[in-house]
């Protein structure tokens, strides 16, 4: 068997190692170059997460990346500006029910990547957009890449992102739903914070920042577990690449906005300046937050949704991850957790245990359950996601 994937985010090469455990051979086509775009520094790690990083990775690379987690975190707290100190004023537990987020841990998402990548240099081709592809009678897909190649597969998988050209062409009536909410996305490096007693206060929680009743703000501290460039050393072959090599504790902020207020910022530094004039009148530590922020990380985050649809007939197409269901601050634990359910539905037909057809819908059946679980209220769906960032933006929108 061999299967395409395109894209080569957290559910494209999670896929990708988990074909190859099965003994599957795999390529991967990426748009951007190997260094990527800027998407957020952190990612909030679930048990769905973990689980597909165990069935996916070579032991390993699974140990690299648990060693360096930040805390474990199983509290959310609202925290508030009392007589001109940041004061906590509530707090609830993490407990996964809708639309509280599961507990976890901190994820730094460029090591992540890096750990992902390692091993899988001969399968990933950066700067090849897909362009087209077509369904042969035979069963085979034939795919054409922006770089002038083609390639052949059994499989194509679309992990290519809320943008998702595979799924454009594939499921043309699906559409992602633009709410008009952005999150500015960005990290301080705590020792430039370390005298506000901030990452004190914060703790090892999910922090949601209220501020004169207009402006809200997540906060995560990310403490390394284990030295990144050491355990990559430890674990994996090679001196450590450069997001690796310089990786140091930092707080992650997320500040909302909306879609008009962000106008045309689009590079790192624009954005960047955008949240900090969003939090121009909060807190002075929070201010100093974002004046010491690495703007070269900073990212705006599209906040959207895609309405369940009906199951369409299986082929020898699929999609996984943002591509077919968009879930903002958790988007990177479904789609691994997609790509592990493709994996092992995949390693069945290798085996002779099932058909390729019969994987591709058990998987595609699975996906659709656990994504939009019913009953469906696009409201309820935003919100489940959103809640995390206390965005009082979504919620005027939403109500």
């Amino acid at each position: 068997m061999r299967v395409i994937v395109v894209g080569a985010g957290l559910g494209g090469l999670t896929l990708a190692h988990g074909l190859r455990r099965a003994g599957i051979d795999v390529a991967v086509y990426e748009r951007d170059a190997a260094r990527g775009r800027p998407q957020g520094i952190s990612l909030h790690f679930d048990d769905r997460g973990t689980t597909a990083l165990r069935g996916c990775l070579p032991a390993a690379h699974v140990e690299a990346v648990e060693a360096t987690m930040g805390g474990f975190t199983e509290q959310a707290k609202f925290l508030s500006p009392v007589d001109g100190n940041l004061h906590v004023v509530g707090g609830r537990q993490l407990d996964g029910k809708t639309p509280r987020p599961r507990p976890g841990y901190q994820v730094n998402r460029p090591l992540l990547r890096a750990v992902l990548l390692a091993g899988l240099e001969d399968a990933v081709r950066f700067e090849a957009a897909l362009e087209s592809f077509e369904q042969r009678p035979d069963g085979v897909v034939e795919a054409r890449f922006s770089d002038g190649s083609t390639d052949t597969a059994d499989l194509l998988v679309g992990a290519d992102g809320v943008g998702s050209a595979v799924r454009r062409a594939y499921l043309p009536r699906v559409k992602v739903v633009d709410i008009g909410v952005r999150m500015l996305l960005g990290a301080t490096p705590l020792r430039a914070i370390a005298d506000t007693g901030l990452p004190e206060l914060l703790g090892e929680n999910a922090n949601a920042v209220k501020v004169d009743g207009k402006i809200r703000m997540a906060l995560n501290v990310m403490r390394f577990g284990q030295s990144p460039p050491a355990t990559w050393r430890k674990w994996l072959p090679g001196d450590p690449p450069e997001t690796v090599a310089g990786a140091e504790d930092y707080l992650m902020w997320a500040v909302p906005t909306t879609k008009a207020r962000l106008g045309s910022a689009d590079s790192p530094a624009d954005v960047w300046e955008v949240a900090r004039r969003r939090a121009a009148d909060t807190h002075p530590s929070l201010r100093l937050m974002l004046d010491e922020a690495w703007p070269e990380v900073t990212a705006p985050l599209r906040v959207g949704l895609i309405p369940p649809m009906r199951a369409w007939p299986t082929s020898r197409v699929t999609v996984l991850g943002d591509a077919i269901h968009v879930a903002p601050g958790i988007g990177g634990n479904l789609a691994m957790r997609d790509a592990h359910l493709l994996s092992d539905e995949l390693a069945c037909a290798e085996r002779g245990a099932q058909s390729l057809d019969a994987a591709i819908g058990a998987y595609e059946d699975e996906m659709r359950r656990l994504s939009f679980p019913a009953p469906f209220s696009p409201r309820r769906l935003v919100m489940r996601h959103l809640v995390r960032f206390a965005s009082p933006i979504a919620q005027r929108k939403l109500g």
